[in-house]
């Protein structure tokens, strides 16, 4: 590891394990003197299991016993199941990606329904959790908001875990993340090796202050984390960025022809921003195409997908989020 992500890594990383390790009430009055405004938006796509128990726990938690969450949003992406009404039922607003920002109409991916939710939400302060959480996680809100309501300088948070990998009954308490270590974090140290340090780069949940949120674009697919981490470090330095050490991730495992998917648009958003900023450079181009294969029985059976980037532009360019912006703090 460089020296300078050894140092970030020394000096920005902090611990939010569980709630023993957190003042709610010290985390409050920072909320009050600074004047902040808190959102927490869970995009969620077919998530009826899990979000309905996620979104109750933020909101006994984090506004009914402590006011430290002003909005709590699931924002569905066309979702086939019962997640919009399970999410309503136990407390959350819940917008569809459709209906947000209308006129410039709907994408497939997580991507767009975060970037949709900086026009649907108000709070200065954004945190995003995945919708497929489960175990105890009370304590992911108000780890993500500490640095950002006590460190003016932060102005993005990534959260940072264990990852447990069950395969066949076996359990591996560190297995998970495979597209992480696989892919992006040997792109990463390759090509911005100041962020060596992040742990978890991929990682769905995080924070960050709306000012600078609104100022980077959100590719739309699998590659946003990636993206937003890469955008970020350009807009504000490496000094502007956070990590927490949340403990342990549960989340359910995917397919490795899913996984190879989800590393293919990694790969295509990392490779458009590879070189690009620099003088007398160009973005890298990718293919945009990711072929797998099947076997069938008789043979393998060729499949390919696309795997470009598709990427919205920087919320703060779009004229109907300035006006409602506007007429907010008019």
């Amino acid at each position: 590891m460089r020296p300078d992500a050894r140092a970030w890594f020394r000096h920005r990383t902090s611990s939010a394990t569980g709630l023993a390790e957190i003042d709610p009430g010290a985390l409050l009055l920072a909320k009050r003197r600074g004047g902040h405004r808190v959102s927490v938006v869970l995009p969620a796509r077919n998530e009826e299991a899990t979000v309905g128990a996620l979104v109750a726990d933020i909101r006994e938690r984090w506004m009914r016993r402590v006011p430290l969450v002003d909005e709590l949003l699931v924002v569905d992406s066309d979702s086939t199941d019962a997640t919009a009404a399970v999410a309503r039922a136990a407390g959350a607003d819940v917008v569809a990606t459709t209906d947000v920002l209308p006129a410039h109409g709907t994408r497939p991916g997580k991507g767009e329904a975060l970037w949709k939710s900086l026009a649907a939400t108000t709070g200065d302060l954004v945190v995003f959790l995945d919708s497929d959480l489960v175990g105890d996680v009370a304590h992911y809100v108000p780890g993500l908001l500490r640095p950002l309501l006590t460190d003016p300088q932060v102005l993005y948070v990534k959260g940072c875990y264990t990852r447990p990998l069950e395969v066949d009954g076996q359990v591996e308490p560190a297995g998970g993340g495979r597209v992480t270590e696989l892919t992006a974090r040997p792109l990463l140290n390759a090509l911005w090796p100041e962020l060596a340090g992040f742990v978890q780069p991929l990682g769905g949940e995080y924070a960050g202050r709306r000012s600078a949120l609104e100022q980077v674009p959100f590719v739309s697919a699998y590659g946003v984390e990636v993206g937003l981490l890469i955008d970020l470090l350009r807009l504000g330095g490496l000094a502007a960025l956070a990590q927490v050490d949340l403990g342990v991730r549960r989340h359910t495992s995917q397919s490795q022809e899913a996984l190879g998917a989800m590393a293919g648009e990694i790969v295509s958003t990392v490779l458009t921003r590879a070189e690009s900023g620099r003088p007398g450079h160009r973005p890298l181009a990718a293919s945009g195409l990711l072929t797998q294969f099947r076997h069938d029985g008789s043979g393998f059976v060729p499949r390919s997908r696309t795997v470009a980037v598709d990427e919205r532009p920087p919320m703060a360019t779009i004229a109907e989020y300035r006006s409602h912006r506007a007429g907010l703090a008019g």
